[in-house]
């Protein structure tokens, strides 16, 4: 999945109750979308920053803003949005650990495989030349874009590869984009390409390696928000994995859409393992289920909606032949359907043409109000069918009404009742539209009659008919079931991938944790010996204290020459440890060292016994142990045997 863009200004999953969370994580809080307060904090991600997150399954968004709300020590959703207004750096960390950026080179070697010895040769049969259009929609930083350059590479040769392919690799991502066309990778990263590969395509040498430029300069990287922008056209193969699965179905649906539309005739669609498409059947078709590869259903693309302008249009807008007013009301006039137009205070304001000749309603009445007009309760009540329109705010029916005029036939009309607003919502009144179902009616009677003469006539087989039915309703019921399973099957299977690759996220991060643990580890031990070596090449007896006069440092040399070992001497008051130098004599020039008292070096000769037994003389030198900004942070007895 993707890795969240870096923020920038203007661009552009179930119910469950909320708890708080503190910042020692003791409780979690799961988001929903009944939730007003998380759906709020989106909105304001929506308006500050561009980017639009109330597609993404709740449970995967949920987990991901508590963990930066557990990071930042934000007890509430509404303190972390707070917390994000006076921190905007916070924008580029939580969309950071939003979409997760995990991708690898060759990920799922069996369905690349499958690619590339069963799909790309059919690809290239159907295209035995011209360019080869290639989309890797939400390629965060690049893996599967160079994995994709490599087999095609490999099928076409150097030469005509770098001739006839163009892979679009897509992504929301600014920062992982940049990563992507840098095109530089780590041993870690190229674990999962063959040797073979990594001398052909990669630069030689160094812990970090180059994919080679001549393969580069046919991977275009890009900005796309599959749910927001425009999708590529006419595309020979789209390589979307491990994307939907972090969408809800509603979105899912509509990237779908998108996805169809980039695909050319005979494309193919190329998913992630948790991605089945169980549920658009009508719109893909599998090619090979198990790894997931897809073709389009031919003559299901999704419509969406176009705007479409008059012969001639110059761009400018839409070109009238005459007064839209005067076609508006010429339209509603000319109606076959009988119309009326009521305003909110009951009283008819408008009547077409047909209205006149069935109900007699014309320009006379026009302003009278419409509880006056027999058309208003007979054949049946209207004013109620007004009301409740009016109160609602939706359409009502009144179904079949019967209508005879005198020394005509007996007509039937649904009336519908519709609710007229202003922009700003406030009722205006209704318009009250008169279907004719008549001959609708009079096919229903024949139909009705034809259908008691055959139930008469086909008595036994109506029976049989009855008793496949209710087998057919017991099949659909259980394959309504098995679908069902399926598709909880699959959202389980949707929520484990992203639950993984959150693991996997987070795992990364640990890694790199502990490899600057490791080495920082490794410049301590250093650091350690050479202070050590320092010590024991020293030929005079060293001890350093603490300001509490406790031993940090004893030196071999000192060990040797009061026999005290340095484990037994590191830790212990000075004046507890049983060596022949008179400590009574060190202490005020100790004193006076350790309390800054005296920055110089104090020396003293005194008559001490080694470890043998024997009378020395021995001359000790005091200075201070300084540390940041000279102050004293204990003291250094050098000790020589004269």
């Amino acid at each position: 999945m993707n890795r969240p863009p870096v923020p920038r200004p203007g661009a552009g999953p179930a119910g469950v109750s909320r708890k708080k969370i503190s910042p020692a994580g003791e409780r979690k809080e799961e988001m929903t979308e009944s939730d007003p307060v998380f759906e709020r904090l989106l909105a304001y991600l929506r308006e500050s920053r561009g980017f639009d997150f109330t597609g993404y399954k709740r449970a995967s968004l949920g987990r991901r803003v508590a963990h930066r709300m557990t990071a930042v020590g934000a007890s509430s959703v509404e303190e972390y949005q707070d917390y994000l207004e006076v921190h905007p750096e916070e924008f580029a960390l939580l969309f950071n650990t939003i979409l997760i950026n995990t991708t690898e080179f060759f990920r799922d070697p069996d369905a690349w495989e499958y690619l590339r010895a069963e799909v790309l040769p059919g690809l290239l049969i159907q295209r035995p030349q011209g360019l080869i259009r290639v989309w890797s929609a939400g390629c965060a930083s690049g893996q599967e874009a160079y994995s994709l350059a490599m087999l095609l590479a490999e099928a076409l040769g150097p030469e005509e590869f770098r001739q006839r392919v163009k892979i679009y690799a897509t992504d929301v991502d600014e920062e992982a984009l940049a990563a992507a066309r840098a095109a530089i990778f780590t041993e870690r990263e190229l674990e999962g390409v063959s040797p073979e590969r990594l001398d052909r395509f990669f630069e030689p040498g160094g812990p970090r390696r180059a994919f080679r430029k001549e393969y580069r300069r046919s991977v275009i990287f890009g900005r796309n928000d599959l749910v927001q922008d425009a999708p590529i056209s006419h595309v020979d193969l789209l390589v979307c994995r491990n994307t939907l699965m972090y969408f809800n179905a509603e979105t899912q649906t509509k990237i779908l859409g998108r996805l169809r539309f980039a695909l050319a005739p005979e494309g193919v669609l190329f998913l992630g393992k948790a991605e089945l498409l169980l549920s658009h059947t009508s719109t893909f078709a599998p090619v090979e289920l198990k790894r997931r590869f897809f073709r389009k259903v031919a003559g299901s693309a999704a419509r969406e909606p176009r705007a479409v302008l008059s012969e001639g249009d110059d761009g400018a807008g839409p070109r009238w032949a005459a007064d839209p007013y005067r076609l508006r009301g010429l339209a509603l006039m000319s109606s076959p359907a009988a119309q009326m137009v009521i305003d909110v205070s009951g009283r008819l304001m408008l009547s077409n043409y047909r209205a006149e000749v069935l109900f007699g309603v014309g320009m006379r009445d026009v302003g009278r109000p419409f509880q006056d007009l027999d058309i208003s309760y007979r054949p049946v009540e209207l004013r109620s069918v007004i009301d409740e329109a009016l109160t609602t705010g939706r359409p009502a029916w009144s179904r079949e009404m019967a209508w005879r005029r005198q020394g005509s036939e007996t007509l039937v009309f649904d009336v519908q009742v519709v609710p007229l607003t202003s922009e700003h919502e406030a009722p205006l009144g209704v318009t009250i539209i008169f279907n004719d179902v008549t001959r609708y009616r009079e096919l229903q009677n024949e139909l009705e009659f034809a259908n008691r003469q055959l139930e008469s006539a086909y008595q036994e087989l109506q029976s049989s008919n009855e008793e496949l039915e209710t087998t057919n309703e017991e099949l659909q019921s259980t394959v309504e079931e098995l679908e069902t399973t399926n598709e909880e099957l699959q959202s389980s299977n949707e929520e484990l991938e992203t639950m993984n690759e959150e693991l996997q996220s987070m795992n990364d991060e640990l890694q790199t944790s502990n490899e600057q643990l490791r080495n920082r580890t490794e410049q301590v031990g250093g650091l350690n010996e050479f202070l050590e070596a320092i010590l024991t090449s020293l030929h005079a007896g060293v001890a350093v204290v603490d300001p509490a006069q406790r031993v940090l440092a004893w030196n071999r040399t000192a060990a040797d020459l009061w026999g005290v070992r340095a484990d037994e001497a590191v830790g212990r008051a000075l004046s507890d440890l049983d060596v022949g130098l008179p400590l009574e004599a060190l202490r005020p020039s100790l004193r006076r060292t350790l309390e800054a008292t005296s920055t110089e070096v104090q020396t003293m000769t005194l008559d001490a016994v080694n470890r043998r037994g024997r009378t020395v003389q021995v001359r000790v030198s005091i200075s201070p142990l300084l540390g940041v900004a000279d102050a004293v942070t204990g003291a250094i007895i050098l000790m020589e045997v004269l």
